[in-house]
């Protein structure tokens, strides 16, 4: 008979994830068990370390996001923040906060999604902890990896006349979330193999920690932000932290073509609803002329395109031009809004 998480006691619970860790290495040398996580230092480096929680209705909804999703979500937006500083991933924390209803079998599904990208980026859970809620499940991850001191990635630092370049396409999980919301079951038959790919890049985004890994070791970025909150809330972000205007292109966006036609249908206005939305998770980054020539590089390292879709400007303007518009840049996705 299927059983709730509420069935079962917290060592339970934590015995369910350790089944699926892989041993911990040399440098843990207290790991899950005890009160806390004793780990070595890696030698020459600084820690880089982010949280976030992702809480159902807000972050995700399980109406239509199967639970690896929301394991697999849960830990990609936290490497997105290490890839945006060029930080190599290396444990984490993880503290579930879990209704008494939620099936057994969904919380093992959403560890499954949890440590299958931890394994994939070698990232190693440490610990955490579990509580019951009479709330919605919450799933917060703490995070730490490593740099070099003088490769660290940081939202200041870019310059009038830097150019901006944007990793991937953007506008992908936006189209997705749109198509999920009105195919509410999770194990409904999408007919199109484009519009699983829209689905697809919401439910299980690709942080780019290569990419920002590369950046940061070759000094190539002189600025750069994942893009969690889209890619309008990313150029402002760095023109604040930088003290710059910046410059956007409309028709370089590099729009994802269904996403564009999805959005199109939804009676809104196609290339705003692209860059304001999140879950884009790409890379927004500043790079000076001269680095030029490490666009390619970067691209073939980490297997994804890079655009340059704008410029730096000393102005302190951040502003949209191109496809008949020359407008200020409309903010992106906030949490909270003044009403």
């Amino acid at each position: 008979m299927p059983s709730d998480v509420g069935d079962h006691t917290e060592r339970e619970l934590i015995a369910r994830i350790q089944a699926r860790l892989p041993p911990p290495p040399s440098w843990m040398l207290v790991g899950i068990g005890d009160d806390a996580a004793v780990v070595e230092p890696e030698k020459n480096r600084v820690e880089v370390l982010s949280v976030d929680a992702i809480v159902d209705g807000v972050h995700f909804d399980r109406a239509f996001v199967p639970p690896d999703a929301i394991g697999h979500r849960a830990l990609a937006v936290n490497l997105s923040d290490l890839a945006a500083m060029g930080a190599a991933p290396r444990l984490a924390l993880l503290s579930l906060i879990l209704p008494d209803t939620l099936p057994l079998a969904d919380f093992d599904g959403i560890i499954g999604g949890l440590t299958a990208l931890a394994a994939e980026y070698r990232v190693h859970v440490a610990g955490g902890n579990l509580t019951r809620s009479p709330g919605p499940l919450v799933i917060d991850v703490t995070i730490t990896g490593t740099v070099k001191r003088r490769q660290a990635l940081t939202r200041a630092g870019a310059r009038a006349g830097d150019e901006i370049y944007v990793s991937g396409t953007i506008g992908a999980a936006a189209a997705g979330l749109r198509l999920l919301r009105n195919r509410p079951s999770p194990e409904h038959v999408v007919p199109s193999t484009a519009d699983c790919g829209l689905i697809e890049a919401y439910l299980r985004p690709t942080p780019r920690v290569r990419l920002g890994v590369w950046l940061g070791r070759n000094r190539a970025a002189s600025a750069c932000v994942d893009l969690s909150d889209g890619l309008a809330d990313g150029v402002h972000r760095i023109a604040e932290a930088s003290g710059v205007g910046i410059t956007i292109d409309a028709d370089a966006l590099p729009i994802d073509a269904v996403a564009r036609e999805i959005l199109r249908r939804q009676d809104g206005d196609p290339l705003l609803d692209a860059i304001s939305s999140g879950d884009d998770y790409e890379l927004l980054f500043a790079m000076r002329p001269r680095m030029r020539r490490y666009v390619l590089g970067a691209s073939r390292h980490a297997a994804v395109p890079l655009t340059r879709i704008g410029v730096c400007t000393d102005d302190r303007a951040v502003r949209l031009q191109g496809a008949g518009r020359d407008l200020p840049l409309p903010c992106g996705y906030t949490h909270f809004r003044r009403t």
